[in-house]
């Protein structure tokens, strides 16, 4: 049973108090809502007021909207629920986590690349100021997985790279920025993402490491996260064999399973063998690393079986809180595993004060709190950023500096992605955008700037005399669509046969290994955000305006000979 005295908790008697009184006076309806972690879908007062009466959940998240509509949001769902609500948001990066126009400071490995502790508080405590200015007070951040495996997209840019120490002193700055709010710390993905190429949004993800290997490494960090006080940590899709194998020994491959429904992960090996007392919160349970596993009946009262708090998000919400209300009815969820997952939902709440809050009408925070979102300020800790972090990778054909006096007229392909899938909602790709916003750049440096893709190569000698250089601008992100995200060359004419033409710049504005697909470039940035910030980072730095200062890491040559020439 939890402990809310201590860590990650720290209640006094009174607080405690609350927590029990409040578990007391619950009806089995209301206990099974707290377990629940709802994807808002429809704003209108009405329905959110719906969700609340009809399935008490204790927790939301949400899609991002502006500022102004997410406020909204949140202040009509906590004036109008009965126990205050735990807010999610997801800022990795910032405040673009949590509220379109939030500010993108630095994902994982730009954070990783500039090497500092400080831009990774600086990026918590952006994203936390702009989260709780909306009403938000949970954040889903950091990353703290490992990018062992190059080919892995799914956490390439969102974890800080693949040392443990490193991770370690990233993740604890990271929280003391994101305690500088009212906001409960978390860390994910447990037992730890990066060691493959495989999507949990497409199948269930592994760690094959030993036991000894996972202990030296992703247990390092997390025992060391756990001991600093991290309040809430996000069980991932991810099986660990060698683990479960060696806490349950007569169990057969047939029987692993992910951790969010393993519970010899969640209770013997990160409740117990890490002597974790915070709250689990399950991966998104869209994930169809999850769904496999078993019939959604079992899985959804058999994630807090196995030791997981809270379920993120319904699939069908009346279907889904029957499923768990049935499991809790039957004893598949026990008297003492509700409790137990209670004490530690409210305990959070308490935590954060709120209870009290609530009591004393201040539990939204003041409307015109959210002007710091996107504001100015943060916006020069942006530039600041982007300074430090973007890297050269190579420049072999010595091709920098690209200035308008050697190469006015420059040759713009622009490579774009798909889309990214959040929490089971495709969102657009804004390639257009950032495309027109890099012309914009590059023309009011000096350049003259073609993005124009004509219908077939022509002439050789007339592109040479047309151009004086290239830039191929790579604007591929996301995930939950393949396992593994490659260069898509939609037009024949934007493939790279111009590199022996002219000389030709590779700048990706997201995934870090992408020559992979162009091996055969000599001069190769990784800039790891598409933000404005960034974009113009990178290009005063090809410039040789100003220096790069960023750090690679060897997985950027894709373990091959020729990426390195």
């Amino acid at each position: 049973m939890v402990n809310l005295k201590e860590k990650p908790y720290y209640l006094s008697e009174e607080d405690i108090r609350w927590v029990e009184e409040t578990i007391q006076n619950m009806t089995d309806e209301e206990k099974t809502g707290q377990l629940f972690v709802n994807m808002v879908t429809d704003r209108d007062p009405s329905a959110l007021k719906e969700v609340l009466n009809r399935y008490h959940v204790g927790a939301i998240r949400y899609h991002n909207a502006s500022k102004e509509e997410i406020y909204e949001q949140n202040k009509v769902l906590q004036e109008n629920t009965k126990i205050p609500l735990l807010i999610a948001s997801n800022c990795e990066a910032g405040g673009n986590g949590g509220v379109d126009g939030g500010t993108a400071i630095a994902n994982g490995a730009a954070v990783a690349a500039a090497d500092d502790e400080e831009l990774a508080y600086e990026v918590a405590k952006i994203g936390a100021l702009e989260s709780t200015a909306i009403g938000c007070n949970w954040n889903f951040a950091p990353i703290v997985d490992l990018l062992y495996n190059w080919r892995n997209t799914i956490v390439q840019l969102r974890a800080f790279n693949n040392s443990p120490d490193d991770t370690i002193r990233y993740a604890r700055a990271f929280h003391k920025g994101t305690r500088t709010q009212n906001i409960a710390t978390c860390c994910k993905h447990f037992p730890g993402d990066g060691t493959e190429e495989n999507d949990q949004h497409l199948l269930m993800g592994i760690n094959n490491m030993t036991c000894e290997e996972w202990d030296e490494t992703y247990g390092k960090v997390y025992k060391t996260l756990i001991d600093d006080g991290v309040m809430t940590i996000m069980a991932g899709h991810i099986a660990l064999p060698a683990y479960s194998k060696k806490l349950c020994p007569s169990m057969q491959d047939k029987d692993i399973l992910p951790a969010t429904l393993a519970p010899e992960l969640i209770n013997g090996l990160l409740k117990d063998k890490l002597g974790f007392n915070g709250l689990v919160v399950t991966d998104a349970s869209h994930m169809i690393g999850m769904y496999a596993a078993m019939p959604r009946r079992e899985q959804v009262p058999g994630a807090i079986a196995a030791g997981c708090d809270m379920y993120l998000f319904f699939n069908d919400m009346e279907e889904d809180f029957g499923y768990m209300l049935e499991g809790y009815r039957k004893g598949i969820i026990t008297e003492d595993r509700m409790n137990d997952a209670l004490h530690r939902i409210l305990g959070i709440k308490a935590a954060l004060g709120l209870h009290k809050r609530q009591a004393c009408g201040s539990l939204v925070p003041p409307r015109n709190g959210i002007s710091v979102v996107g504001s100015e300020e943060h916006h020069r800790a942006a530039v600041l950023a982007a300074d430090k972090f973007v890297t050269l990778v190579k420049d072999t054909g010595h091709y920098l500096p690209v200035t308008p006096d050697k190469y006015k007229r420059i040759k713009l392909v622009f490579i774009s992605g798909e889309g990214t899938v959040i929490a089971g909602k495709l969102t657009a790709d804004n390639s257009d955008e950032i495309k027109k916003n890099l012309i914009r750049i590059l023309e009011s440096k000096g350049f003259e700037a073609d993005g124009e893709t004509p219908p077939q190569k022509g002439k050789m000698e007339a592109f040479k005399s047309k151009y004086d250089a290239c830039l191929v601008v790579m604007n591929v992100v996301g995930f939950a669509q393949y396992n593994t995200m490659r260069i898509k060359w939609a037009n024949p004419c934007d493939q790279p046969w111009y590199v022996s033409e002219i000389p030709t710049v590779f700048l990706s504005l997201g995934f870090t290994n992408h020559l992979i697909d162009v091996p055969m470039a000599k001069t190769y940035i990784n800039a790891y955000l598409n933000s404005d910030e960034a974009i113009n980072a990178a290009i005063e730095k090809m410039m040789g305006i100003s220096e790069f200062k960023g750090r690679y890491n060897e997985n950027v040559f894709c373990e091959r000979w020729d990426t390195r020439i």
